[in-house]
């Protein structure tokens, strides 16, 4: 008899993890607070933990917004996230999306302690983390964080790569993600 109940505490248990690791996989998680207290980050106390440069990426940041993808080459769900992070930075004009492969970049993961692939971080326009995910992110999960990390049209600044005016819907994007999702 104890080993059924051996048997049943494991199979809840193994549940339970499951349950929280689906619930959290995948969702974005607020970076711009100071983490300077937690050993992590800069520390400089300008509220932000982490900055990456376009020499660190080895591409160029983004106008508006970068999109970074940590991947490696046997991982099947940086393949999915490869599709969502493009077709987002397609939608939205002057977003980036930077590949980089976790394996030969080791610095950079250690730096910002990527545990899995993939990890996606949203950056701002000056290179600032704003957002972070592990695990494959929903299409309208990082149009949202795109709104965290992406300033108003009038107050970004302007940039040759970007010379055309904003439209309306490209200078609020979170009126693409209601778009993106009424279309689901």
């Amino acid at each position: 008899m104890t080993g059924v109940w051996v048997v049943l505490a494991t199979l809840a248990l193994g549940t339970g993890i499951g349950v929280v690791r689906l619930r959290r996989d995948g969702r974005m998680r607020d970076m711009s607070g100071d983490r300077a207290g937690d050993g992590r980050g800069d520390g400089n106390g300008d509220g932000h933990g982490d900055r990456l440069t376009a020499e660190a990426l080895g591409a160029p940041l983004g106008p508006r917004a970068t999109l970074v993808q940590f991947s490696t080459a046997f991982c099947q769900p940086c393949r999915a996230t490869r599709r969502v992070l493009a077709d987002v930075s397609a939608l939205v004009p002057g977003v980036a999306h930077v590949e980089i492969d976790a394996e030969s970049r080791l610095d950079l993961v250690r730096e910002l302690d990527v545990l899995r692939t993939p990890t996606v971080l949203v950056l701002d326009p000056s290179g600032n983390i704003v957002k972070r995910a592990s695990g494959q992110p929903r299409k309208a999960d990082v149009l949202t964080a795109l709104a965290a990390a992406v300033p108003p049209a009038d107050s970004r600044p302007a940039t040759p790569a970007d010379s055309r005016p904003a439209t309306p819907a490209e200078s609020r994007p979170e009126t693409l993600m209601s778009q993106e999702t009424d279309e689901m």
